[in-house]
């Protein structure tokens, strides 16, 4: 940048001297020759004119490059409205050119007409935009910092500035499949909004709220009560603050489809702060789903009817006699006393040791009581070790009467 600043002063100086001395030797009457007949408009003085065009044209140029400079901005400014300031300039030079050949008058009436018209059609965007910055400014439906959304182009974004011309938005979404802001700036021309519907997401920024849910797929033999239970405790958890601010409470609605339950957990949220809070209500519903054996999600597993009768066939097979489950060990029982001896308790704590690390690798063997609690038969240091590690259930093969 710096060398750019240097041979752009190097230029201007060039451009200085060159129209002072050309002036000096038209005032002098050292005249190279003219463009009339009536000797009016010296060659000196036209590239005296033309050398300080070229001069005013070096110093805007190097006006820009310092601005852009100090502000950090990106180099290829210097070039966009560089090239803006040498079209003016050569128009200008096309002017005086005219004007020295005495045909300015005649010209201009002859461009006058072409230009209105050319300038009529051309204004027509700028001028719709200008009306449209002055009507957004004057009934505010979006304010910077709002988060609006142009359906028509699909096109959702922070608010960051309104100009005369354009609406910058910092795009939400996009590169990620979220409404999260992607920090890509989008210009909006504002004749666009003329024409198109825009939505605000934050009609009042200090407490910018939607409704919002979380939808969780739960088996038809889910404990419903359970479930429901969780969901409420994950949105009152992570929507507490906002609960407070709205005065509304997370509530459930639910309907049936071929594999199970929707059950849908709508809450209000933050519009600018959605992403973050599924994440935290989902990663909670998650983990206390794992806690309990009787709240499943459904999952469609059967992708064809043959499939499904061989899987039956040989599940059947394997569980004639016995079924295995994840039981809730406050449910199981051990009446022999096995595990509350002194001698197994150095037993108990290395077999917890090795199921912690590579999970229980054989399941107990339990047998159904009337009153719907399990008495172990088989695995009563494995139930301890279990029960010392904090589990809530255990794998369980459950004897069916009649089996041996």
């Amino acid at each position: 940048m710096t060398k750019l600043i240097r041979n752009r002063i190097v230029l201007l100086v060039t451009f200085v001297v060159i129209a002072a001395a050309l002036f000096f030797i038209d005032r002098n009457g050292i005249h190279i020759g003219y463009f009339t007949e009536a000797k009016e408009g010296s060659v000196a003085m036209f590239l005296g004119v033309l050398a300080a065009i070229a001069a005013l044209y070096e110093a805007g140029v190097l006006f820009v490059i310092i601005s852009v400079y100090f502000r950090k901005g990106a180099t290829s400014e210097v070039g966009m409205l560089a090239a803006l300031m040498r079209a003016v300039a050569m128009l200008v030079g096309i002017v005086v050119l005219i004007q020295f050949f005495g045909k300015l008058t005649t010209s201009a009436a002859a461009l006058a007409g072409f230009a209105g018209m050319l300038m009529g059609w051309s204004l027509q965007a700028p001028v719709s935009g200008i009306a449209a910055w002055v009507l957004v400014s004057v009934k505010r439906p979006f304010r910077v910092g709002d988060r609006i959304m142009l359906p028509a182009w699909g096109l959702i974004g922070d608010v960051l500035k309104i100009d005369m011309m354009y609406t910058t938005l910092n795009q939400v979404g996009g590169t990620v499949a979220s409404e999260e802001a992607a920090g890509r700036n989008i210009l909006i021309p504002n004749a666009m909004l003329f024409t198109n519907v825009v939505i605000n997401y934050t009609p009042q920024q200090m407490a910018a709220f939607v409704l919002d849910e979380v939808v969780i797929r739960i088996t038809y033999n889910s404990n419903w009560e359970l479930a429901e239970k969780i969901l409420m405790n994950a949105a009152n958890e992570v929507t507490g603050d906002i609960m407070q601010q709205t005065g509304q409470k997370p509530y459930i609605r639910a309907d049936m489809y071929d594999y199970g339950v929707y059950m849908r957990l709508r809450y209000m949220t933050s519009a600018v702060d959605r992403p973050r809070i599924v994440y935290e209500i989902t990663r909670k519903v998650f983990s206390e789903f794992q806690k309990y054996p009787d709240v499943d999600f459904a999952i469609p597993f059967i992708f064809s009817h043959r499939t499904g009768m061989r899987t039956g066939a040989w599940y059947l097979d394997q569980h004639r006699e016995t079924d295995t489950m994840e039981v809730a060990l406050e449910k199981v029982k051990d009446p022999s006393g096995v595990a509350d001896l002194p001698q197994n308790a150095e037993q108990i704590k290395g077999l917890a040791e090795k199921i912690a690390e590579l999970g229980l690798l054989q399941p107990i063997v339990v047998e159904q009581l009337p009153d719907g609690d399990y008495r172990v038969v088989a695995g009563h240091l494995r139930l301890a070790a279990c029960k010392s590690l904090g589990w809530k259930v255990v794998p369980a093969i459950i004897k069916t009467p009649g089996s041996k």
